[in-house]
C-alpha cells in the first residue's frame, strides 16, 4: 500500500500534463503577457559647427583691442650669418680656432 501511494504521488504531476483524446482542455485561460516597456528616449546632442561664431558672453561684448604682433627678425642665409660672425670674431681679435668656435655658436642663434 505504501508503494501504491508513492507511485500515485510521483505520477500525479505528470498525469496533470497529459491531455487524453476526447477530453476537454482546461477552461482556465492562460495569463496575459505583461505590458511592454516604453521605448528609450534618444536625444541627439548638439554638434558645434566650425564656422559658427562662439556664443556671446558678458566678457566678449566689447571687441578685443588690437595687440601688437611679435616682430620676427630675418635671419638670412646660413652662409651670410657665418660670414658676419667671422667678421665680428676678427674684429674682436680672436685667433682662427676661437673665430671658428665663435662663428658656429653665433650663426646657430
Amino acid at each position: 500500500m505504501a508503494s501504491a501511494l508513492l507511485i500515485a504521488a510521483l505520477a500525479a504531476p505528470a498525469a496533470a500534463q497529459v491531455v487524453l483524446p476526447g477530453a476537454a482542455p482546461s477552461a482556465i485561460p492562460p495569463p496575459a503577457p505583461p505590458p511592454s516597456a516604453p521605448p528609450p528616449v534618444i536625444t541627439v546632442p548638439k554638434v558645434p559647427q566650425l564656422a559658427a561664431p562662439p556664443p556671446l558672453t558678458h566678457e566678449r561684448i566689447q571687441p578685443a583691442p588690437d595687440l601688437p604682433k611679435a616682430q620676427l627678425q630675418q635671419r638670412g642665409h646660413f652662409g651670410d650669418r657665418i660670414s658676419r660672425c667671422l667678421d665680428e670674431g676678427a674684429a674682436m681679435g680672436l685667433n682662427a680656432s676661437e673665430r671658428a668656435a665663435y662663428s658656429r655658436a653665433c650663426a646657430n642663434q
